[in-house]
């Protein structure tokens, strides 16, 4: 029992995932796949473009221009721009439900592993509300799901990082293909919020016990 409300926390860590908007699947709130090279480069939090941009398959999905863009999110701090994202909307209301979005939106400099809905949709919908409604159990998943600094993508390669949450959080990779904790992908990388970085991953990270 205790196992699975962790597993359904993990999947609440998820909203922390910020503002991707990367992310496929059947969700209605998807945005139409743009052209390939109409999205807008990412920036850094200092406005500059951010060294090699986003990648990953899900990265198609982002529209070219609006809130939801690339562009757009890179103008609003990291909670914020997630919620400018329908795909993401399940990371955003738990990180609400744990009173993390000031928190989130004033921290400088952090990067977060952000689930995608589909990601939450493999956890049983009993044992993810019991952890959503569980405001301790659901900050410290959350929180390990966010590292204190900017990560690079060449940083994922063999990657051994601390986390809000306390815990140790690894990471291996190469090219564009990435993978966190035990079995994470990512499927949109290196997505710049006003004050992060963000890499859209398709499972929820489980923390050490």
């Amino acid at each position: 029992m205790y196992r699975n409300r962790i597993v359904a926390g993990v999947l609440a860590a998820t909203a922390l995932a910020t503002g991707a908007a990367a992310c496929s699947g059947d969700d209605k709130g998807d945005a139409a796949a743009a052209p390939a090279g109409s999205s807008a480069p990412a920036a850094s939090p200092s406005g500059a473009p951010s060294a090699g941009g986003p990648f990953g398959p899900a990265c198609s999905a982002v529209p070219a221009s609006g809130k939801g863009s690339f562009q757009g999110m890179a103008a609003d701090p990291v909670a914020t721009a997630a919620s400018n994202n329908p795909v993401l909307s399940t990371l955003v209301g738990a990180v609400k439900k744990a009173g993390l979005v000031d928190t989130l939106n004033s921290s400088k400099n952090i990067t977060v592993f952000a689930p995608t809905n589909d990601a939450f949709a493999k956890i049983p919908k009993e044992t993810l509300d019991k952890v959503l409604s569980d405001k301790k159990t659901l900050t410290g998943i959350l929180t390990y799901h966010v590292v204190g600094r900017q990560v690079a993508p060449d940083g994922l390669g063999a990657g051994d990082f601390k986390t809000l949450n306390g815990a140790m959080l690894k990471s291996s990779g190469s090219g564009d293909s990435y993978t966190v904790g035990d079995d994470a992908k990512v499927v949109c990388g290196n997505v710049q919020t006003a004050n992060a970085t963000v890499y859209i991953i398709d499972s929820v990270l489980m923390p050490p016990k």
